[in-house]
């Protein structure tokens, strides 16, 4: 005859089966949102090269809106702007850096598109017209290797 224990499972089990499952649903999230996995190259976001080419050309304005250490690391790709988009006046250095044009094209990147894709969605509601997102970032994310792992070029601050 089986005990209790070898037939089924103690509703501590269970609870602690279940707890972790949820643990790595929350991770997973967590991680989706940190790595933006399901970030996509389409509609009027750029790729890392096609932005790099834009802002050498001068067809954009390629702004690097991560912080400072950031950029310390990772250096700042080349033909991009720093502009950390924490700095109360961030509206108006960008203003500045269009000319006080909104309807210029500023091509927004940081790490992994997260933040870009934020900034572009607040900037977008506050009259710019033209700001496009660079999901892979610096680092990279679902949208492709990213500026780095792509090895195009990066200036040291």
């Amino acid at each position: 005859m089986a005990s209790t224990s070898d037939s089924a499972p103690s509703p501590w089990k269970r609870r602690g089966i279940i707890l972790g499952l949820a643990a790595a649903g929350g991770a997973g999230l967590f991680a989706s949102r940190w790595y933006n996995v399901s970030a996509q190259v389409t509609g009027t976001a750029l790729s890392v090269q096609d932005a790099h080419a834009q802002a050498n050309s001068g067809e954009v304005i390629l702004v690097d809106i991560r912080r400072p250490d950031e950029w310390a690391r990772t250096g700042i790709g080349e033909g991009a702007l720093p502009i950390d988009m924490r700095r109360e006046d961030f509206t108006d250095a960008l203003l500045q850096a269009t000319a006080g044009r909104t309807d210029a094209r500023v091509a927004l990147i940081c790490a992994r598109g997260v933040r870009s894709r934020k900034m572009t969605e607040r900037l977008t509601a506050a009259g710019f017209t033209q700001i496009i997102d660079v999901p892979e970032g610096m680092l990279g994310s679902g949208a492709g290797p990213g500026w780095l792992r792509a090895k195009l070029p990066v200036v040291m601050p």
